[in-house]
């Protein structure tokens, strides 16, 4: 699996790539001020990013994704993982803290969310279990 680049800040952003083999996205990425859960920095730090079909981001990715939903969406979404049979998206909304959304990305607004967590572990859970499923 190649490196990935910065996704989150918050306490890991002072940790090195060796610490962490992430970096973390910059404040000057974003928006909004993200609540990033304590589940999604745990298994950052702890490398649990690919969970096949879903995958933690890169940075790069996260970034062109974020401007992608900016542009067709009026919810801040801040995406985190991409699910990769589809165009759905695991992200944040900084309005509702705590809480996972998954998006389908490119869908009409209104229309684009697939499913809501109460926490991010509940998403994760979905995750292993869509992991344990595909082939």
């Amino acid at each position: 699996m190649a490196q990935l680049t910065k996704l989150f800040v918050g306490p890991f952003a002072s940790m090195t790539n060796s610490e962490t083999d992430m970096n973390l996205l910059e404040t000057g990425d974003l928006d909004v001020e993200p609540h990033w859960p304590d589940g999604l920095l745990r298994i950052v730090e702890r490398q649990l990013v690919d969970l096949e079909p879903w995958e933690v981001m890169s940075r790069e990715l996260a970034l062109k994704r974020l401007r992608g939903l900016r542009s067709r969406y009026s919810r801040r979404y801040v995406p985190f993982a991409r699910r990769q049979d589809s165009d759905d998206l695991a992200c944040i909304d900084p309005s509702q803290p705590g809480e996972i959304f998954v998006v389908h990305d490119f869908s009409s607004e209104g229309t684009e969310q697939r499913a809501q967590f109460a926490s991010f572990w509940d998403w994760f859970r979905v995750a292993i279990e869509d992991m344990i499923a595909f082939e």
